[in-house]
């Protein structure tokens, strides 16, 4: 008989074009092809409803984030109360079938003691405290800084009573699993980030350009995307391309004054798998080692030659995997070399060897081995 499980997402998790969507939706991908009946909730938070989830799960049902204000009252942070639902509960009241809340965002169920003797699991998409803190040192608007440090004093008080709760907590790295415990969570396991890959599709030879993707609208990468333009581009020489949603005006000013960048805005799905799999370098770099960043997967199994920060790969086995560089002095160096030396047989042998256990299809045995045990 195949096992029913509710999963409850912070977001709609399609299209899959950005980090916690990303995992969101190819677990539920993963886990209906091993046969797993999933029951989709979903907030409408800035996006519409997809009928291509229908096709994935057993039933799918949205329900209207509170973005009141209002909802920034009171000692709950604010990504939790805005997603307060009763309706929700009602819904999952209705059966005993197991339950994966997907991020922090969603655990007012954990809350309520009607769910107290329920298998109710927690997909941690980050330490959420540390992320909002590190979000708010990026933020450059003095209300948003203050909000977000707001954010992050409420989400430490909250995060490990309510996580505690829970029958288990998926952690998306060592790094924050070790942090968990350090924080007194004992229920935690390490749980990889699900992705589209089933085998890596990176190419031999040499591409012509550098390349660096992500949520450009996010502090942290649009911060990134101007250190390393400022000093590793701004002397010209080397292609370098820049590719994501919603970069704001004043980014799209500023890298329209080197004439070697070139953005692609909110590029399509095909655009960026081809960006990815024809660039030479790809350029990952972030000042935040929180989580696991999915664009590192996404370069690891579709590009060739990573370059990445020490932040970028900490506590993931994947630093092997990526020439890993801290000053501009090295990373230009690396860059550099890395330009003219092809991605050949060997190196692709070698990183499809590593990186099959974490293929989507293996990352998420330890939820179908919970299930197997209800």
């Amino acid at each position: 008989m195949s096992p029913h499980l509710h999963i409850v997402s912070f977001n709609v998790p399609f299209p899959a074009d950005y980090g916690g969507v990303i995992d969101v939706y190819y677990r539920i991908r993963a886990l209906s092809e091993a046969g797993v009946q999933i029951h989709l909730h979903c907030y409408t938070y800035g996006r519409q409803s997809a009928p291509e989830l229908e096709a994935l799960c057993h039933e799918v049902h949205y329900y209207r984030r509170d973005t009141s204000p209002l909802r920034m009252l009171g000692r709950r942070p604010y990504i939790v109360a805005s997603r307060s639902n009763d309706e929700l509960c009602s819904r999952l009241l209705k059966d005993d079938y197991p339950i994966l809340l997907e991020g922090l965002h969603c655990c007012d169920v954990l809350e309520r003691k009607e769910f107290r003797n329920r298998k109710v699991m927690v997909r941690a998409h980050n330490v959420e405290s540390d992320y909002y803190r590190l979000l708010a040192n990026a933020e450059h608007s003095p209300l948003r800084k203050l909000h977000l440090y707001t954010e992050a004093r409420k989400l430490r008080r909250y995060e490990v009573p309510t996580l505690s709760l829970a029958t288990a907590v998926f952690a998306i790295s060592d790094n924050d699993a070790q942090t968990f415990a350090t924080m007194g969570l004992r229920n935690v396991q390490v749980v990889g980030a699900s992705h589209p890959y089933d085998r890596v599709l990176s190419q031999v030879g040499r591409g012509s350009y550098a390349l660096f993707h992500g949520n450009l609208a996010v502090a942290e990468n649009y911060r990134a995307v101007i250190y390393l333009a400022d000093n590793l581009f701004s002397d010209g020489g080397i292609p370098f391309v820049v590719a994501g949603n919603h970069p704001p005006q004043w980014l799209r000013d500023k890298l329209a004054q080197y004439p070697d960048i070139t953005l692609f805005d909110t590029p399509d799905t095909d655009t960026m798998q081809r960006l990815v799999g024809d660039a030479q370098v790809i350029l990952l770099y972030t000042n935040q080692p929180t989580g696991l960043k999915l664009k590192l997967l996404h370069s690891l199994f579709a590009g060739r030659h990573c370059l990445a920060n020490s932040a970028m790969v900490s506590g993931t086995p994947l630093a092997p995997l990526c020439i890993v560089a801290d000053d501009v002095a090295s990373m230009r160096q690396a860059l550099e070399h890395l330009m003219v030396t092809d991605f050949d047989a060997a190196m692709l042998k070698e990183r499809a060897e590593r990186l099959a256990p974490l293929v989507s299809a293996n990352v998420n045995t330890p939820i179908l081995k919970l299930l197997a045990d209800d």
